[in-house]
């Protein structure tokens, strides 16, 4: 048996490190044994989880889906991963944990990708599902709102796929982030000017796709009036809290003109988690795509990884991330200690 770490969400907005233990040779044919060496927390599902308000998601527990560690037990239908191996998993906020790698994400890192930056890999995966769904070509103007991880990343791959993109956000430091992964163009998000600046840029026509990453509905309809005839919203942030307003006034968008504008949902669950014959895009087609452009610099990451913590300063993590947003964007635990 092993001594166990474990981020803990005690209550609503406490988070604790506890112990216990962990059979390391209890495990299945299709299962392995992790030790976790980095995780990330992905803001918005864990922020929402330590409130208390996600129903799916019951107190106390650990949260956490993004880990890269090594492989320490490997049953005998597992190929591909050998026992030493360093993976990509969606593993949670503790030391050991365990996984069915032949059917959830378990993918050995290639050469030469630091571990600490493949662990951006599975919010690039929610990020690309908006270009995946997308009519972007070469050109096209793209506004993405929110500057957030997922939102910058959604801002480099769509200009990686040719758009002209335009990163908005009400932080300016978040906007200079931005800038700093290769997103040329960054407006505040300062509804009363906006408009006019994004008519400037696109020549008075509208963007022709805007994604959204924030998740906040009143943002999603306050951002109609920049998207072009025959444009597309593309929903890429899960909306949360409640917003009352008269969906008469969108549904007139969708609608009218003809098809004025095309709503397109992108939560990344609407790929299958591995290859299918059937379907040209899998989350793990999609996870090895995003090794390599990670590796080769060519979707920035360094910027964006603002805190290297110990899981022990868990609390200091989620503060920061709730409270202090400019300063607190990517924060990974590590756990090789």
């Amino acid at each position: 048996m092993l001594s166990n770490r474990k981020i803990v969400f005690t209550k609503p907005w406490k988070a604790e490190i506890c112990s216990d233990e962990f059979n390391e040779k209890d495990h299945g044919l299709d299962e392995v044994i992790i030790k976790n060496r980095y995780s990330l927390i992905s803001p918005g599902t864990e922020l929402a989880c330590l409130s208390g308000n996600e129903s799916w998601f019951k107190l106390p527990s650990t949260p956490g889906y993004i880990s890269v560690g090594e492989v320490i037990a490997s049953g005998d239908n597992v190929k591909d991963i050998e026992k030493g191996d360093i993976v990509f998993s969606y593993g949670s906020h503790s030391q050991y944990f365990k996984i069915n790698a032949n059917k959830q994400i378990c993918l050995k890192l290639p050469d030469g990708l630091k571990e600490e930056y493949a662990c951006f890999t599975r919010m690039v995966t929610i990020a690309i599902t908006s270009l995946r769904v997308s009519n972007i070509e070469l050109g096209d103007f793209t506004a993405v709102m929110g500057m957030g991880m997922v939102g910058n990343f959604a801002a480099q791959l769509a200009r990686l796929q040719g758009g002209s993109v335009i990163g908005i956000d009400l932080s300016i430091k978040r906007l200079k982030k931005a800038e700093e992964c290769g997103v040329g163009l960054t407006v505040p998000g300062d509804k009363n000017v906006l408009k006019s600046k994004i008519m400037d840029i696109t020549g008075n026509n509208g963007v022709s796709t805007l994604i959204d990453a924030t998740g906040v509905p009143a943002v999603i309809v306050d951002s109609l009036p920049l998207v072009s005839k025959r444009g597309e919203v593309i929903l890429l942030g899960s909306p949360r809290g409640e917003y009352n307003t008269n969906v008469t006034d969108v549904f007139n968008y969708i609608h009218l003109n003809p098809g004025l504008v095309e709503f397109k949902g992108a939560h990344e669950w609407r790929y299958p988690v591995k290859p299918d014959p059937f379907v040209k895009h899998s989350i793990e087609r999609n996870s090895k795509i995003v090794f390599g452009l990670i590796k080769d610099n060519r979707l920035k990451v360094k910027p964006l990884l603002t805190h290297i913590l110990k899981p022990e300063q868990a609390e200091k993590g989620y503060n920061g991330l709730k409270d202090n947003k400019d300063e607190f964007i990517g924060v990974v635990f590590d756990w090789r200690k």
